[in-house]
């Protein structure tokens, strides 16, 4: 019995599209989970980290943040898209690493509960959406 992907060739217009989308979903699935965590659920959403004043992580820290790292997400995968026939791999486990370090900082810097757990879930929204997207566009899918 064999296996068929339903992975198909698509255009170089089309994949940029769907990754564009990609990043613009994953900021929406931070914001969305930043609106849930401060304004309706009441969590102030400020981070100390040793030796700094306290930081009150905003919309707008949550949309750079989301779109910085997307952004970096993507620009990797393009890269390894180039220089490897194994870029959808190595992007996916990168991926999943960084997902996994993104927690640490959660344990060191000072906050409440709740905004730990608004943090986190953040990290994982954005993942959630760009992580499924990005394998799917890519030029290795079928291999």
């Amino acid at each position: 019995m064999t296996i068929q992907s339903d992975v198909r060739e698509i255009s170089a217009g089309t994949r940029r599209r769907n990754r564009t989308l990609a990043v613009v979903g994953a900021v929406v699935a931070a914001v969305l989970v930043w609106v849930v965590g401060e304004p309706l659920l009441g969590n102030d959403m400020i981070i100390k980290a040793e030796g700094q004043e306290p930081q009150d992580l905003g919309a707008s820290a949550i949309i750079m943040f989301a779109l910085f790292f997307s952004l970096l997400g993507w620009a990797l995968l393009a890269l390894l898209e180039r220089v490897t026939p194994r870029a959808r791999l190595i992007w996916t486990v990168v991926a999943l690493v960084v997902l996994a370090v993104s927690f640490f900082p959660l344990f060191t810097i000072e906050a409440s509960g709740g905004t730990k757990v608004v943090l986190a879930l953040a990290h994982v929204a954005v993942a959630a959406v760009l992580i499924p997207v990005f394998r799917a566009t890519s030029t290795n899918a079928r291999k």
